[in-house]
């Protein structure tokens, strides 16, 4: 180009050294314009990074909130051990306000861990866990031990009236020490064989409790915010898409079909989960637990999931964190279900007219 401009400069009777320094300024502004426009673009590029990255505001604003809460709960436990012993009357609303902080502290986490780095959420749910036996300890120190007497000889027994607390001692048993508040939340409590059915509206979404259930089968259609799981017994559980988390806590012999972006599982023992899961689900305190892959279908799951972000499958149902098991080599508590022994596709569709169904 610059030969040819030479050459036309040339042939119209111009000066050749003077068309060549033009040249040469022309070809220099080009090339700074050319640099000015790429440093714009980066810093451009720079400046929409920024603006359009909620994680590290969102994981620095999670820190700030868990580590203020969880300063609050020790300020407490240690308040409550420096204070003068209350009266038993006094004593269990407050541990049962402190429990009620971990929960929620737990909680924060689970809603949040779907964006957090994987070493943070390990963290976090290593001190909530601390904290779980920091209070466990503090309830032992404060609540007074029985005190020994010797009692007047037993009258004899109706052999009527042991068979009935035989039949009573074979229900679910409640542990006496829980380190986690069951939410007040609409819910299945309380329930011995019997089949639940809960249907979600798209317009009342929130938290849902499942707890105190033996021998029963529980549906549940639709979004729903959260869901809690507590103390089942041989119970069959299907559910459709939760767009926050779920959390098991003290479940025995059971089966799930669950779909989340977040699973945590305590105490658990013989019992099968089919997830279909974003996070990595992580177990607790469990053994005897099986995996295998998200299989239920009712009219409209589909747009369910997608509403849920839960429409791809992720594989992560086969990615367990055993937080209980820190070898590398594979954990002991939790296995593979093997393809000849999962249930097929479960279809929830239609309900019988004897099963119990509500809807919110």
């Amino acid at each position: 180009m610059e030969e040819d401009y030479l050459s036309s400069n040339a042939n119209n009777g111009g000066n050749p050294s003077d068309a060549l320094e033009q040249a040469r300024q022309r070809k220099h502004a080009a090339m700074l314009e050319r640099l000015a426009n790429r440093q714009h673009t980066r810093r451009s590029a720079e400046s929409d990074d920024s603006s359009t990255s909620p994680a590290f505001e969102s994981t620095s604003s999670f820190l700030t909130r868990f580590s203020d809460s969880k300063r609050s709960i020790e300020a407490q436990i240690a308040q409550s051990r420096l204070t003068p012993m209350p009266e038993t009357t006094q004593l269990k609303p407050q541990l049962d306000a402190i429990s009620a902080s971990i929960s929620s502290l737990e909680k924060l986490v689970a809603e949040n861990s779907y964006f957090l780095p994987s070493y943070e959420v390990r963290s976090s749910l290593k001190a909530v866990s601390d904290l779980k036996q920091s209070l466990e300890s503090l309830s032992a120190d404060l609540v007074p031990k029985k005190k020994f007497s010797f009692k007047n000889k037993a009258p004899k027994k109706d052999p009527a009236l042991d068979s009935n607390r035989e039949k009573k001692e074979t229900e679910i048993v409640k542990p006496e020490k829980m380190s986690y508040t069951v939410p007040d939340s609409p819910g299945f409590r309380n329930k011995t064989r019997e089949v639940l059915v809960m249907k979600f509206s798209g317009s009342e979404i929130g938290e849902f409790t499942i707890s105190d259930l033996d021998s029963c089968e529980v549906r549940l259609i639709g979004c729903v915010r959260a869901l809690f799981v507590h103390r089942l017994r041989n119970c069959r559980v299907y559910g459709g898409p939760v767009m926050n988390s779920i959390l098991f806590e003290q479940v025995e012999g059971c089966v799930f079909v669950m779909a989340s972006h977040q699973i945590r599982i305590h105490h658990a023992k013989a019992t099968d989960f089919y997830l279909r899961v974003r996070s990595r689900p992580i177990i607790e305190d469990s053994s005897g637990v099986r995996f295998a892959p998200y299989c239920l279908r009712y009219e409209g799951i589909h747009k369910d999931l997608q509403e849920a972000s839960l429409a791809e499958e992720t594989g992560n149902w086969a990615n367990v964190d055993d937080f209980r098991w820190l070898r590398a080599v594979q954990s002991p508590n939790w296995s593979i279900l093997p393809e000849n022994e999962r249930i097929g596709l479960i279809d929830i569709s239609n309900s019988n007219l004897d099963t119990r169904s509500e809807e919110i």
